[in-house]
């Protein structure tokens, strides 16, 4: 029988060919970009000489899969180049704008977690009944709107009409908690609703088919209070398959923060790659959109153990 720790195990062995897979996916499409990185580097003003000495100097002139394999030595040592002039690490620029991009992201999540249960609860228990149709029906509207539009409405409504929070910017939470947290609320929220209104029909679903099972009826009927079998047994339970679609509704939330971020005029890793784009920076690029990736690949990871745990039947190793 295979426990836990063996699924754990061979999730992590999985990760090996998928993270090699992302570095070729994304080494390969930056090979095809019209940008030549010796003219980022040394100017459009650069003679034929220095060009070719700049290729020559930085490997530019090797075979691609010799090319990808001195990309992957560097990507072990932490090094993902230089930018655009004044050079300046890669991985010192992500490191700045990461940090924000995860509190963002998990503000988000936090955000979404509160709606799917806040409308997916409620909906289930009343099913069929008026509060389920009408949680149906905003459920409906909030995976319809896009984060962007909810964006702006955010900051005409909560910045501009009432000056409730800042129209952009950011707050480290070290100088002041209060002000990191109205600074990130409206972007946090935009993300979160169209995610935790798709996770709130989840949740409906799955309360659903629990409170149908044999269980429930027994442990009510043998005087259990309903609240206590919901919230102990019927809840618990029912969160297996919303915590399995959350893991992929969280690419959404990293993904949305690029077009965020660039609304709120927030220095993360959306802005970075905007930038990146804006300077013709492909050292930048590549490596904003390699760390993303990574960085999914290894939310989706702590998404499948947290699962293990969850689901009784694996947790008994069957």
């Amino acid at each position: 029988m295979l426990t836990v720790l063996n699924l754990v195990a061979r999730r992590f062995l999985t990760l090996i060919p998928l993270v090699l897979g992302i570095t070729l996916f994304v080494f390969v499409i930056m090979q095809f970009s019209p940008i030549d990185p010796a003219l980022s580097v040394l100017g459009d003003q650069a003679t034929p000489a220095q060009v070719e000495a700049f290729r020559a100097a930085n490997g530019l002139n090797d075979p691609l899969p010799l090319r990808y394999l001195h990309f992957l030595g560097d990507l072990v040592r932490g090094d993902l180049g230089m930018t655009f002039p004044p050079s300046v690490p890669v991985a010192e620029k992500i490191a700045m704008a990461l940090p924000l991009t995860i509190q963002l992201t998990v503000l988000g999540v936090v955000g979404a977690l509160v709606i799917a249960l806040a409308l997916g609860i409620p909906a289930a228990l009343y099913r069929d009944r008026w509060p389920d149709q009408v949680i149906r029906i905003v459920s409906m509207a909030g995976i319809a709107t896009p984060s962007f539009w909810l964006a702006l409405l955010f900051i005409q409504e909560f910045s501009v009409r009432r000056p409730i929070f800042p129209t952009g910017g950011y707050v480290n939470p070290a100088d002041s908690v209060g002000l990191w947290l109205q600074s990130l609320a409206m972007p946090a929220l935009a993300l979160a609703v169209p995610v935790g209104c798709s996770l709130a029909r989840i949740v409906r679903t799955s309360m659903v088919e629990e409170l149908d099972k044999d269980y429930v009826r027994t442990a009510i009927g043998a005087g259990l209070p309903p609240r206590v079998v919901v919230g102990r047994n019927v809840l618990r339970n029912a969160l297996v398959n919303p915590l399995t679609a959350l893991g992929l509704r969280i690419g959404y939330l990293i993904g949305g923060t690029v077009v965020i971020e660039a609304i709120f005029s927030l220095p993360g890793m959306g802005t970075q790659i905007m930038s990146a784009v804006q300077q013709n920076d492909t050292a930048l690029a590549q490596g904003t959109v390699l760390t993303i990736a990574l960085g999914f690949v290894l939310v989706n990871l702590v998404v499948d153990i947290l699962y293990l745990f969850a689901n009784p039947r694996l947790r008994g190793g069957h």
